[in-house]
C-alpha cells in the first residue's frame, strides 16, 4: 500500500467528513473506493473514444462495400 499526501478544497473536505460520519466509513476506505470508481469511469471513456475513432477510420470503406453490394445484379430481388 502506498502513502500519499493530497490537498483538498475546503468545501470538498468538509462535505466528505460529513458524509464519512453519516456512513461510518474510514476516510482511507472511502477515498480508495472513490478512486476505484473514478478509474473505471475513465477507462470506459477511453474505450468509447477509441471505438469512436476506429469506427470513423473504417466508415468510408464500409460505405464503399455497401455501395458495391447494392450494385450487384439481382441484389434487390
Amino acid at each position: 500500500m502506498k502513502t500519499l499526501s493530497l490537498k483538498l478544497d475546503d468545501a470538498v473536505f468538509k462535505e466528505t467528513e460529513s458524509l464519512l460520519e453519516e456512513i461510518k466509513t474510514p476516510r482511507n476506505r472511502y477515498i480508495n473506493e472513490a478512486l476505484t470508481y473514478y478509474n473505471r469511469l475513465q477507462k470506459k471513456k477511453i474505450v468509447a473514444r477509441m471505438l469512436k475513432g476506429e469506427s470513423a477510420l473504417v466508415q468510408a470503406e464500409s460505405m464503399k462495400v455497401l455501395a458495391e453490394f447494392e450494385n450487384l445484379e439481382g441484389y434487390d430481388d
